[in-house]
């Protein structure tokens, strides 16, 4: 990093039980068509998607990505603009170290959300600037586990040092006492902009010329997908067969989902996840 000095996060993937998952309360406050009004010079890095591989789309935002990105662009600054609602905790960490390592000034700007492992890369920023109606969320290691008590222990022992490490960071950045930073994450808090400069954890707010909107319906789906692929996630469904429920939706079920959606409002989320239990019976 060029500004600023924050410490580097290790990480290693020392569990095979623990999935890590984008926060089911991250995607349902999601807008996934947020995005800059202009993306500007070859010298910006869009960060509009799930942190990790996105199974579903087979897209999301990896560390491969970035370092090909930021290889391009050399030493030259760099711009982030973000709306992600987080998702792979070791992605998240190695796209981080890649940022903080840069040698040219980095600023991320957070369009609409930063939240979980996306927050962790925005502290990278040596600026951050953040949407008034924007978002950055802290909160601890969140992850899928799976086995007997014994290795439900090991995962509550693994992600220990990760959440120590990231309440270092979040005070580092923000001067705050690293205690304060634990009871941010323990509490899952949600920094709109004039919060998150006033922690902080941001340095100045985006103006709203700088930030637009996409609401087609296929991007109104896709985030429809990922809220119940969350859901189902949390109720202990593995990766391989929450795809295949998803995919039978998809070819086979498009309709009624359409009907359930329509007809559930705001609560579309608990209807698919009704439905799919249905399909996969």
């Amino acid at each position: 990093m060029s500004l600023r000095k924050l410490p580097e996060i290790k990480a290693f993937d020392g569990l095979s039980s623990l999935a890590f998952e984008p926060d089911e309360s991250a995607l349902a406050k999601w807008k996934p068509g947020i995005h800059a009004a202009t993306e500007g010079d070859d010298n910006v890095i869009s960060i509009y998607d799930v942190i990790g591989e996105d199974f579903w789309t087979g897209e999301g935002v990896t560390s491969k990505r970035i370092a090909a990105a930021l290889r391009k662009i050399g030493s030259r600054e760099v711009t982030v603009n973000m709306n992600s609602p987080g998702g792979d905790f070791f992605e998240g960490i190695a796209i981080y170290n890649l940022l903080r390592e840069h040698p040219g000034k980095v600023t991320v700007k957070i369009m609409g959300l930063a939240a979980s492992a996306a927050s962790v890369i925005a502290m990278a920023g040596d600026e951050v600037q953040i949407s008034e109606v924007g978002f950055l969320m802290v909160h601890n290691a969140w992850a899928i586990a799976v086995g007997n008590r014994h290795d439900f222990r090991d995962a509550a022992a693994t992600l220990e040092p990760f959440d120590d490490a990231m309440a270092g960071l979040y005070a580092s950045r923000s001067g705050a006492d690293k205690t304060e930073a634990a009871a941010w994450m323990d509490a899952e808090t949600w920094f709109n902009g004039s919060k998150a400069i006033e922690a902080g954890l941001a340095d100045s707010l985006l103006p709203a010329s700088l930030v637009s909107e996409d609401t087609t319906e296929n991007t109104k789906s896709l985030a429809a997908v990922r809220r119940v692929d969350a859901a189902l996630a949390k109720q202990g469904l593995p990766r391989s067969e929450r795809r295949t429920l998803l995919g039978e939706l998809k070819r086979g079920t498009h309709d009624a989902a359409s009907h359930a959606m329509h007809d559930a409002g705001d609560d579309w989320s608990a209807s698919l996840v009704d439905l799919l239990k249905t399909v996969k019976s």
